[in-house]
């Protein structure tokens, strides 16, 4: 096939898998490091395999061998490039940092797979960024007016830029110089010639963790990394510090003003793996708590639970035990669909939801139904899985969201809709059950949510999370939007890392 043709593939591929991306939000990345071992880049790709739900468009690897470093970046899935052994004989070293990625609403280009690299005076640099910086745009384009020449669309290349242009003579105190002028939420794993860094924003917006296997440290985006490859977790990384480890040992450094944690709520409620551990507090065991806690709060009289799979189903458990409702599984998940049709006829895409999900006939006919998801954004595929429930005879189905309303938009690294777009930011709460067309909907509380977390909202002295897409309260400024449109070659928020 040629170029012309693959890319008419492509623009197929994904027009055939966007009726699956309307309702869901996607986190931006997941980001690995191991320094010193043996194994460096075979773990780093066991350690990028366990974080692919973070980010199945991209995956890229950065070795050092102690002399030069080695970089593989490759589009698709990191199974697909990184288990073949020519590819991981191209990556030696015992130092490695890794990166899988999603774009948002731009095209996922090679130039902007991760992690970057940049080859300073002091030595090679390389970068990998989970989240998204919301002065991006901003120092972009003062860097440009005062000379810069960028690579790539990915606001991360702002952080490489400022490095460059910092006048420290440590590399480490140039990297936090350069952190010092960037906002936003981000989680930063570097690699240099004789250090492995670790960097997460000032409220903690993206998580970041720090594990060890044998005598080795790890970083990673989540706990279930570590698991994978035998690691010990332990600790994250706390908001607004800089990790630094050599042959020395860690050292941790605290450039900024102490300020209290908010992390992000969505880590809880979707995009974190159920079996990774998050503030000290299994996953799994919090979208369970959530599922009880929306029981309690919208309970109503019916004949079996069921989970839009597989994100919902841990809520759903927890809706079931509550309220003594039995869970069914009630829906199969086809997992191979995106890998099934490469150009689909628009006859085909036009199934929609069914190439997904198809319900359990024994489970839905003639059954007075609860169907739990973790969260709605658009709305377009809960409409379609209700109407495939009463097409398969369902007498009743009632929607239960684990999750307060999606109200607003997010800039810290998730893909999100504008206002316009987003269902609960145009509609009541009658006028979206109208439209999804079931019996009735109920959303979780903010003040639940917070309940399950052991906190109270209305407290200002206790904790708080980055719930900005439920209650419009962003954790910092949104510098970027303050400004007039970007021009075109500026887009950051179209090609966010």
């Amino acid at each position: 096939m040629d170029e012309s043709g693959a890319a008419a593939a492509a623009d197929h591929f994904q027009s055939f898998l966007a009726w699956d991306r309307e309702d869901k939000l996607r986190e931006e990345c997941g980001v690995f490091g191991i320094f010193d071992h043996p194994d460096a880049s075979a773990l780093t790709v066991l350690g990028l395999h366990a974080l692919q739900h973070r980010g199945q468009e991209a995956a890229g690897i950065v070795t050092f061998d102690g002399d030069q470093f080695h970089s593989e970046r490759r589009l698709g899935l990191v199974g697909e490039h990184f288990t073949k052994a020519p590819v991981l004989e191209s990556l030696p070293g015992r130092y490695s940092i890794g990166h899988v990625r999603y774009s948002t609403q731009g095209g996922t280009l090679l130039r902007n797979v991760q992690p970057l690299f940049a080859e300073y005076g002091s030595g090679g640099f390389a970068l990998a960024h989970n989240g998204n910086l919301t002065n991006a745009r901003t120092q972009r384009e003062r860097l440009v007016q005062t000379g810069a020449i960028f690579q790539s669309t990915s606001d991360t290349e702002v952080v490489l830029h400022l490095i460059a242009r910092s006048r420290k003579q440590r590399i480490v105190e140039r990297f936090i110089e350069a952190l010092l002028q960037i906002e936003g939420g981000y989680a930063l794993v570097c690699l240099t010639n004789k250090k492995l860094i670790g960097a997460r924003d000032p409220l903690g917006i993206r998580p970041l963790m720090l594990g060890k296997l044998g005598d080795s440290y790890v970083l990673a985006s989540e706990t279930c990394a570590f698991d994978i490859i035998g690691a010990e977790f332990v600790r994250e990384v706390e908001n607004g510090e800089v990790v630094v480890i050599s042959k020395d040992g860690l050292e941790s450094h605290r450039p900024f003003p102490n300020r209290p944690a908010r992390p992000c709520i969505f880590e809880y409620i979707y995009f974190s793996r159920p079996d990774s551990v998050l503030g000290g507090r299994c996953v799994y065991d919090v979208r369970k708590a959530f599922g009880a806690q929306l029981a309690r709060e919208a309970p109503i009289d019916a004949d079996v639970v069921m989970a839009v799979p597989d994100s919902g189903v841990p809520a759903a458990i927890g809706y079931a035990q509550q309220s003594g409702i039995p869970y069914e599984l009630g829906i199969i998940r086809n997992h191979y669909v995106g890998r099934t049709f490469i150009e689909p006829e628009q006859r085909i895409r036009a199934l929609g939801v069914k190439l997904k999900h198809n319900p359990t006939p024994s489970v839905v006919a003639g059954k007075r139904i609860i169907l739990i998801d973790d969260s709605i954004v658009r709305g377009t595929t809960s409409m379609k899985i209700v109407r495939m429930m009463y097409e398969r005879g369902a007498a009743e189905v009632h929607m239960r969201i684990a999750c307060p309303p999606i109200a607003w938009p997010d800039y810290y690294g998730i893909d999100t809709p504008d206002r316009e777009h987003l269902l609960a930011a145009n509609y009541s709460l009658e006028e979206m059950r109208q439209k999804m067309g079931c019996d009735s909907l109920a959303f979780l509380s903010v003040e639940g949510i917070y309940q399950v977390m052991g906190f109270d909202r209305r407290d200002p002295v206790q904790p708080q999370f980055t719930d900005h897409c439920f209650t419009g309260d962003y954790p910092t400024r949104l510098r970027d939007l303050e400004g007039p449109p970007p021009v075109r070659q500026l887009s950051l928020l179209a090609e966010a890392s």
